[in-house]
């Protein structure tokens, strides 16, 4: 197991098993309740089990998701935030392509993208696949 010094890579999280998230896409950010929500929509490889093989006009499965950092005390938009609360800081972040998220200690991740690199200190994330 990694120690809580070291970084790991979403791909070694259980959380997003079977999904890639560098082929993947963040449509809003929102914080309510103590949780930051990520609107996104997700590429799904095909071991997951809610992979359907694409329509001919598709080339990948992509489905809407949200995930989920439940009990998060604090996001950090490149570097210091100048203040304003989190739900101001979340309320600024831009859509965009994802480029990674890794845990880089217990309870802080850090997401890098289209809309720069976001540390958020939280319980493990949940992926939520929307319905249909």
């Amino acid at each position: 197991m990694a120690g809580d010094n070291e970084a790991v890579d979403w791909r070694s999280l259980r959380e997003f098993a079977d999904v890639d998230l560098a082929r993947s896409f963040v449509l809003s950010w929102y914080f309510e309740a103590q949780t930051l929500f990520i609107d996104a929509d997700i590429l799904l490889l095909p071991d997951h089990p809610f992979y359907e093989k694409p329509r001919p006009a598709e080339k990948v499965c992509i489905r809407p998701a949200l995930v989920e950092f439940p009990f998060c005390v604090d996001v950090t938009v490149d570097g210091p935030t100048g203040g304003d609360d989190i739900i101001a800081r979340v309320s600024k972040l831009g859509h965009g392509a994802i480029t990674g998220l890794q845990r880089c200690a217990d309870g802080r991740y850090e997401i890098r993208g289209d809309f720069g690199t976001v540390t958020v200190e939280a319980e493990r994330p949940v992926l939520r696949l929307k319905g249909p």
